[in-house]
């Protein structure tokens, strides 16, 4: 990290979220330039207003294809791979059952039992079509949707970090609301689940490299006295039920983070510990209900516990 400790600070609201560039230089055009390139992609694969790429297609489903931008393309190309994983929590084709929920959006509810069963088959990941040659998406069923919001931030994330580089940026830090990048060396809190305020279980220290965290805390509500929170499995149509308040990941890309965040939350620790044996590149920060703090690994990162009311543990083998 610089030896300069004048760290400039550009806030901007966008993507639902308020977002932080942090730069060891006062350059006001610069930040713009970044807030300006997230607005670009935002109204590429927003699905929260009535127009955009993405939401083009989902008004053509069982219609016909609907040709799109080569990155937008490519992001839900990514997107596909990943929910066909076998037993993936992460699926492009959740629109119906997250608009059904209505999580972290006015109207809230939990839905009923045939309403669910209703949805689930308009959320088949295989029945979203992909022709590379035209570069178009078609939806085969009426009244599916994508939904890219699990995936949208890492991408964009990425690209900031991209053109940081390009225009010579060797530190920086960009907080799109959770997915964190980093360049240079940086430490990343890890907050701690319906806590009041910043409280933190422990600091991340990184070099150049995404921290991103999914966790139960961030979008939920209370009804009959159970919580109901945002992150969804596509298997069931209800909230994802294991062990874990939250999952960080840490790794080069933001992108990664965010698909892992979902798959690694998907498997819990044990099935999530073995998963990541086989993805060197790819690193988990586990948080429990029970209070436990487990490292997958720390290749690329270094963690210190603050809140000794946690337990600090590796994977077992």
């Amino acid at each position: 990290m610089p030896t300069d400790e004048r760290l400039y600070s550009y806030c901007a609201e966008l993507m639902g979220s308020p977002i932080l560039l942090k730069l060891y230089s006062h350059d006001e055009a610069l930040a713009s330039r970044i807030f300006q390139l997230i607005k670009r992609y935002e109204d590429l694969l927003t699905v929260n207003r009535a127009q955009s790429q993405v939401m083009s297609i989902n008004h053509a489903a069982g219609q016909h294809p609907v040709t799109v931008s080569l990155p937008v393309y490519a992001l839900i190309k990514c997107a596909k791979a990943a929910s066909m994983a076998q037993d993936s929590a992460f699926n492009l084709a959740i629109g119906p059952l997250v608009k059904l929920w209505r999580i972290g959006f006015q109207g809230h509810r939990v839905p009923s039992a045939a309403e669910i069963a209703e949805r689930l088959p308009l959320t088949r990941p295989q029945d979203v079509i992909l022709d590379d040659e035209a570069c178009s998406v078609f939806l085969a069923q009426a009244g599916m949707e994508i939904d890219l919001g699990a995936i949208a931030k890492g991408y964009i994330a990425d690209r900031v970090r991209d053109s940081l580089r390009q225009q010579g940026v060797s530190d920086a830090l960009i907080n799109l609301g959770g997915n964190v990048h980093t360049l240079g060396n940086w430490s990343v809190g890890l907050k701690k689940p319906f806590a009041p305020g910043d409280a933190l279980i422990g600091s991340i220290e990184v070099a150049s490299q995404s921290v991103v965290t999914s966790g139960v805390y961030e979008r939920y509500f209370e009804q009959d006295g159970k919580r109901w929170h945002h992150i969804l499995d596509p298997r069931s149509g209800y909230p994802l039920d294991n062990e874990l308040d939250s999952v960080t990941i840490i790794s080069a890309n933001s992108l990664d983070g965010d698909i892992w965040t979902t798959l690694i939350y998907g498997l819990g620790v044990v099935k999530g510990c073995a998963a990541l044996r086989h993805h060197e590149d790819i690193e988990a920060i586990f948080v429990t209900k029970n209070r436990d703090v487990i490292l997958s690994s720390q290749r690329n990162f270094r963690f210190s516990l603050l809140d000794d009311s946690y337990r600090l543990t590796g994977c077992t083998a």
